[in-house]
């Protein structure tokens, strides 16, 4: 049991309170099962001391021609495939120091409970780095599979007419990416100039819900086509040619497996008696694996045991899900739901 402000600290019931505050964003993430949380990938990670980086079997589909059985026909067996298939760890820390002092003049204003209030919305947005830092990787990758992946998942909208989404927009890129898998796409992450027009078009509806005081209010969650629609101004809006041209996000059911492996000392207080007159400062540490269906982190530019978001955006550190031989082959990419559409809005 560790102090704080003379009071007891304990970083398990802590971390408890944590996660009862609402992570709206997280929460549609896993609602929509773009995120799907991988308890394989936590046993991996929690039963190899220290380990960061692991390679994961990925099993291919049956496949070959059914044979004609006619009774003279002799049967022919095929081997079914094995992929290989790179996860990675992603470690982030932080800490907020407050002095004794600061304390005292506020007449106490309650520096722990600011801090419990918003740690968690604060590694959401951590989180939603990772995340896109991810996407960027994958779309950026290097080889000749990866480029037609990338091709194949983009829908690039931005010289047609102009420029904006329209309301066949979604269906087209959706298609273009999964063909008659298109259903599994289940999530839209866009920047706020795509939602106003895809508004002023009547295409997008705002949930809403009803607050304590019986005031309904809208979220910052719609649909669009039957999909969940997230608006997030961190979304990808790149200015060229004195356009800006916005990026949006579709995933699918799975598209990323998700595991919180956990940090030793996840939350901590350290307390410093001598600085300006005596402070203290909450730590917070997580380490997470976000792994995208199909896509194997390959680690071929990482300088530590936890990649930045530099590095995760680094193409060349992502390839298509592969058996690991000389000749390559690679997974189906219209098996990964993950596809993205560039417009002017």
């Amino acid at each position: 049991m560790s102090k704080f402000n003379a009071v007891s600290f304990n970083p398990q019931a802590f971390g408890a309170y944590i996660n009862t505050i609402p992570q709206v964003n997280k929460n549609e993430l896993i609602k929509s099962r773009a995120l799907c949380v991988n308890s394989e990938i936590k046993r991996v990670f929690e039963s190899q001391t220290g380990t960061a980086y692991a390679v994961l079997p990925m099993y291919g589909l049956l496949g070959g021609d059914a044979l004609n059985y006619d009774g003279s026909t002799s049967i022919t067996a095929d081997t079914t495939s094995s992929f290989e298939r790179g996860v990675v760890v992603v470690g982030r820390a932080k800490a907020w120091l407050e002095q004794d002092f600061a304390e005292d003049i506020t007449g106490g204003a309650g520096f722990m409970d600011n801090v419990a209030s918003q740690v968690a919305e604060y590694f959401d947005g951590v989180d939603q780095s990772t995340l896109l830092a991810v996407l960027k990787g994958i779309f950026n990758m290097t080889d000749d599979a990866g480029s037609e992946f990338a091709e194949g998942h983009t829908l690039d909208i931005s010289s047609n007419g102009d420029g904006l989404c329209t309301a066949t927009t979604l269906n087209e890129a959706v298609q273009k990416a999964g063909g008659d898998n298109k259903s599994r796409y289940s999530l839209c992450i866009m920047h706020s100039a795509v939602a106003t027009n895809l508004e002023n078009l009547s295409l997008l509806e705002y949930l809403k819900y009803t607050d304590k005081q019986g005031i309904q209010r809208s979220l910052n969650i719609g649909t669009w086509n039957g999909r969940t629609v997230l608006v997030d101004d961190s979304m990808p809006a790149e200015t060229t040619g004195g356009s800006t041209l916005y990026t949006t996000y579709i995933l699918g059911k799975g598209a990323f497996d998700y595991a919180d492996v956990g940090a030793n000392v996840p939350y901590e207080i350290y307390r410093d008696p001598f600085t300006a007159g005596g402070q203290e400062t909450f730590i917070a540490r997580q380490r997470k694996c976000f792994a995208p269906y199909g896509i194997s982190y390959i680690k071929a530019n990482q300088a530590s045991l936890s990649p930045t978001d530099d590095e995760l955006a680094d193409g060349s550190n992502w390839e298509l899900v592969n058996d690991g031989m000389s000749e390559k082959t690679y997974i189906n990419h219209k098996a990964v739901p993950i596809c993205r559409i560039i417009s002017k809005g």
